[in-house]
């Protein structure tokens, strides 16, 4: 994020370096395309990875979903796809997936610029830039327009907070790992006080229109202080009519063990859910070792949230 907000390991996480034996996800699977683009508006521009399945030359009138992928601080679309498997997952399922990019030049860390308000608005700043690149898509291809959905880590999961907030009437549901809600920070100073301690419920504000929120955090993570998610999950139910919570334990490969809340509505149908797993560090859960600051041990957060997206 900058030089001292380091998007780095937790202690007590080893990140394994790839092996041999540990080949890397297809990111561009044959018959797909993962194509490189740029994106121009008036609060900027950046570029951006595409990945369209090869099911999308053969269907061109059916809609598709699309998901927005937003990388944590010192990764890349190219990186994050690997990491998160989620392209691999487009091809076995048919949607589209981008991959937008921060620039060097807007943080030299290759952060989201979560914290600064113009950056947590409508109409200005990266959030305008995002909800761009998502419109230009769907302009360009058969989109679903109810099934459009943003996630992210860390940096990109506050990012994608921002966006649930700012563009509820484009991103549909919204997958949060390891984040901090909107309004957490409104500059530097606060943004280490937040993900160091948590954010205060004082700055950061409940949304005006619920987006359904799929949460993970990890309860060893020492880069994002775990409360945050306790507070994105608390925003993101309020206002919920007859809230029914639900509650379960289980494990994930080696015995990462988790609780897992729903919290659906009087239809029953799942607006919150939120994924606490007690030993993970600051790390995409389940993701593949060949993608920076992944657990590949840990429940498949890239599946889970695709499971919740597609519930509504």
């Amino acid at each position: 994020m900058f030089d001292k907000l380091r998007h780095g390991f937790a202690p007590g996480f080893e990140w394994a370096e790839p092996t041999d034996d540990d080949a890397a996800p297809e990111t561009k699977p044959a018959g797909a395309q993962f194509v490189a683009r740029s994106f121009t508006c008036a609060a900027g521009s950046r570029s951006y990875k595409l990945f369209v399945p090869s099911s999308a030359a053969k269907s061109k009138r059916k809609a598709m979903p699309l998901i927005v992928m937003l990388h944590g601080c010192k990764q890349d679309p190219d990186d994050f796809a690997r990491g998160t498997r989620m392209n691999v997952l487009a091809e076995e399922d048919g949607f589209l997936v981008a991959y937008p990019q921060q620039s060097g030049s807007s943080n030299h860390m290759g952060c989201w610029n979560w914290f600064n308000l113009k950056d947590q608005a409508r109409d200005s700043g990266e959030t305008a830039i995002i909800a761009g690149i998502a419109r230009e898509v769907m302009a360009e291809f058969s989109v679903d327009p109810e099934r459009v959905f943003v996630a992210g880590l860390s940096a990109g999961g506050a990012m994608a907070a921002n966006l649930s907030m700012s563009y509820p009437d484009i991103f549909r549901a919204v997958g949060i790992h390891s984040g901090l809600p909107c309004g957490a920070a409104t500059d530097v100073v606060s943004a280490f006080n937040a993900m160091r301690h948590g954010a205060s419920t004082t700055g950061a504000t409940p949304p005006e229109v619920n987006v359904r929120t799929i949460v993970f955090q990890g309860g060893a993570d020492r880069t994002v202080h775990p409360s945050n998610a306790d507070l994105i999950v608390a925003f993101a139910s309020t206002g919920i009519k007859g809230a029914v919570e639900t509650r379960e334990r289980g494990a994930g490969k080696d015995g990462v063990s988790f609780e897992r809340t729903i919290i659906a509505d009087a239809k029953g149908v799942p607006q919150v859910e939120y994924w606490a797993l007690e030993d993970l560090g600051h790390a995409w859960s389940g993701g593949h070792s060949t993608g920076s600051f992944t657990d590949p041990n840990g429940p498949d957060a890239s599946r889970e949230m695709l499971r919740f997206f597609m519930q509504h």
